[in-house]
């Protein structure tokens, strides 16, 4: 399995690839992702520049440890395929499929990634898949897009095209969007792949997006797709564990570990009863504050 299959995704920054000033130097942000942005954010006559500016891009830019992600335009058009192309000879982390409805739209894609390592002389399996949920139709088939392929890395719910799709408008109170990211993060976590939420678009709201990324946080997402810069501060100190989050979770470990040890199942933990089944919670949170860069200590 690619090692890259589970590293930390709170932010996922979309850039558009039409402008080169924005994807010159987008790390000094760092974010955790960026998504060089060939389809929607790219007029249709600029298409082939943008992909000229992408693969320079990804050939000349050290984006210092930020994972690059490449959204690639529709499987219904004629331009998907030369994306990819262009996006593994670059040399991008992954590519992101939009409007994905089926398993057979992520296994298409995957044959296509397949053949551009093999042509560019890039290692097999090296360039990992997400996908991007933007219809009823997908989102009702979450679980199997999530099991399509061993390169497939995490499901995103696509808010916008989602509600039209809907019949409705994004409200800002999330309603419209429940019941799609609780089907979602569900498929994500029987299938063991990361789960991320939609933009927020209103940037004068910013306590709006505070919630927003609350709410998802809650709910067990593993990242947000953001717009802007100003955002990621916010993301990044939701996801992030807190110093009280942490030292919890290591006196559970530790006293999981002891406790087993002595044949005792069931105890208290700063007065919570805690028992074995929070043991991998624990870990995660340890894990998560590692990737992070706010724990030094053993795992």
């Amino acid at each position: 399995m690619n090692p890259n299959k589970k590293r930390l995704r709170r932010s996922m920054m979309f850039l558009n690839c039409q402008k080169p000033g924005l994807i010159k130097d987008p790390y000094i942000y760092s974010p955790d992702s960026i998504m060089l942005d060939l389809e929607d954010a790219v007029a249709e006559r600029e298409k082939d520049a943008a992909r000229y500016s992408l693969y320079h891009a990804l050939q000349e830019i050290d984006y210092r440890g930020v994972e690059r992600v490449v959204r690639i335009n529709g499987l219904d058009t004629d331009l998907w395929l030369e994306d990819v192309r262009c996006s593994v000879a670059g040399g991008c982390d992954a590519i992101r499929i939009p409007k994905t409805e089926t398993a057979d739209d992520v296994k298409k894609v995957e044959a296509a990634v397949a053949a551009a390592e093999e042509e560019f002389g890039r290692e097999q399996g090296s360039t990992l898949i997400m996908a991007a949920l933007e219809s009823a139709k997908g989102v009702m088939n979450a679980y199997e897009i999530c099991t399509s392929s061993e390169r497939l890395f995490g499901i995103a719910l696509s808010g916008g095209d989602y509600t039209k799709d809907l019949q409705t408008t994004i409200s800002g109170t999330g309603v419209e969007l429940m019941g799609a990211r609780q089907h979602m993060i569900i498929a994500a976590r029987a299938a063991g792949v990361q789960c991320f939420d939609t933009v927020y678009t209103n940037l004068n709201d910013m306590e709006g997006f505070r919630h927003d990324v609350e709410t998802i946080h809650t709910m067990g997402f593993d990242g947000k797709s953001i717009i802007n810069p100003r955002q990621i501060p916010i993301v990044h100190e939701i996801f992030t564990p807190t110093q009280k989050d942490i030292i919890f979770a290591e006196k559970v470990v530790h006293e999981i570990d002891t406790k087993k040890a002595q044949g005792i199942g069931v105890f208290t933990v700063d007065g919570k009863m805690i028992d074995i089944a929070f043991y991998d919670g624990a870990k995660r949170t340890l894990a998560l504050a590692k990737a992070s860069g706010v724990y030094k200590g053993e795992i």
